[in-house]
């Protein structure tokens, strides 16, 4: 049995990582503390620091460990809801302040690289969804317009254009949203936790939390064999905890990703995907997204098993759908696989909670983490720190009725949504 956890180290990411791991500091009380060492963790940890905040960072494994380090590094803005649903459901103002900050998620993400000179091999040339159907294209052509409108940088694209801007015959057409790009996820991750280590973040590694507990007016965390204090807590742990807020796990529903990375691929292969730098992923339910890499190769990732397990046969699905996708890769040998679990909400939203006064988590991007996440921190340091109003309202906890049974349920929609992306029906 092989777990997807345990297979951190054959990651691509892992073996091409620039920036080095932070290794770890001796547990300090301090204002804030945080819990998780993903960008969640870290974006807050660093955003507080910035602005003059005491916090110690506490992460069970090593930074990056979680789905932060095992993503396909795809830097995309916006969440799951276009423009006109956000303002649907919030209202004109406050909808419209959520599309801002959603559209300028991306941003973020490359503010922080540049200003802190992270080595990640960032990249910013777009990101490109492939409509699979008539139906799906003109549902992502409605939404290119409407972050058109908004100011944002997109390009459309027919049959024949996807298939030049993406090296495969598979779409109907697509669109590109230029305000996307590429990072390697892990190099990424470091690069926080070595700016918020220079801002003042104690950020203590290989240590995991045993309990979050009220202590006087504020919180404490038990470790192994010591406590730490603050006034204020984060949990940031996403979909990578099940112990220290039960109630909290039961809201998001935990999923696998398994990714492929090839060897590095002759020039004249290498020049016929993703040939403006983008990268891409599907309009179906059950999608691939995939990129190339500063050194030559195809990453590819897609569905994986919904437990522990990592899946040789998903693993071997998505290898087929690899080589069927792009001939041009029927020889070419696959070097890395991995996988990794992503947090899922039924709303498709991320989640923002305060359960007690000072208690605060932050979970569920649904497959938007690496800019979301980024901006999500950003968000509620601003509000622990001044107050400032989240982008995004905070909701109370609110468990799914059938966990406890989300293996089978999840299986059965695995094969609704399958037989939704045979019909064309977009996501």
């Amino acid at each position: 049995m092989t777990l997807s956890a345990d297979l951190w180290e054959q990651s691509l990411w892992h073996a091409t990582a620039e920036e080095p791991s932070p290794g770890s500091d001796a547990p300090l009380d301090a204002t804030v503390l945080v819990i998780g060492g993903g960008f969640s963790g870290l974006s807050t940890a660093l955003h507080l620091a910035e602005r003059g905040v005491a916090v110690t960072l506490v992460e069970a494994k090593q930074i990056g460990f979680g789905a932060s380090g095992r993503n396909g590094g795809q830097v995309i803005p916006g969440l799951k809801l276009d423009p006109s649903e956000m303002r649907a459901r919030w209202g004109e103002a406050e909808g419209s302040r959520l599309a801002a900050f959603a559209g300028a998620a991306a941003d973020r993400v490359f503010d922080l690289i540049d200003r802190h000179d992270i080595a990640c091999g960032a990249t910013r040339n777009g990101w490109i969804q492939g409509a699979h159907s008539a139906l799906a294209l003109k549902a992502v052509h409605a939404r290119a317009k409407e972050w058109e409108a908004e100011g944002a940088p997109v390009e459309f694209y027919g049959a024949g254009s996807m298939a030049e801007a993406t090296g495969t015959a598979a779409y109907v057409g697509g669109w590109r949203d230029l305000r996307a790009g590429l990072v390697n996820p892990l190099s990424y991750a470091r690069g926080l936790a070595r700016a918020a280590r220079a801002a003042g973040v104690t950020i203590v590694t290989g240590s995991p939390v045993r309990a979050v507990r009220r202590s006087g007016q504020g919180w404490a965390l038990d470790l192994d064999g010591e406590s730490i204090s603050g006034k204020t807590a984060v949990l940031a742990t996403n979909a990578y905890d099940t112990a220290l807020m039960p109630k909290l796990a039961r809201s998001i529903l935990p999923v696998q990703s398994t990714m492929l990375a090839t060897e590095p691929l002759p020039g004249h292969i290498a020049g016929t995907i993703l040939p403006q730098g983008a990268c891409c992923s599907e309009t179906r339910k059950l999608a691939f997204y995939y990129r190339m890499t500063p050194d030559g190769r195809f990453a590819i990732g897609g569905r994986g098993a919904t437990g522990a397990e990592h899946s040789q046969a998903l693993q071997d699905a998505l290898e087929g759908g690899m080589r069927r996708m792009f001939p041009q890769l029927a020889d070419v040998r696959v070097e890395h696989a991995w996988s990794g679990h992503l947090a899922l909400t039924m709303d498709h939203l991320p989640h923002l909670h305060e359960p007690e006064p000072g208690l605060w988590t932050v979970a569920a991007y649904n497959g938007r983490g690496v800019a979301m996440a980024t901006a999500m921190g950003a968000a509620l340091a601003e509000r622990i720190a001044e107050g400032t109003p989240l982008p995004l309202p905070e909701t109370p906890i609110r468990p799914i009725a059938w966990h406890a049974v989300r293996g089978p349920v999840m299986d059965i929609g695995v094969r609704y949504y399958w037989m939704k992306d045979k019909l064309g029906f977009p996501s």
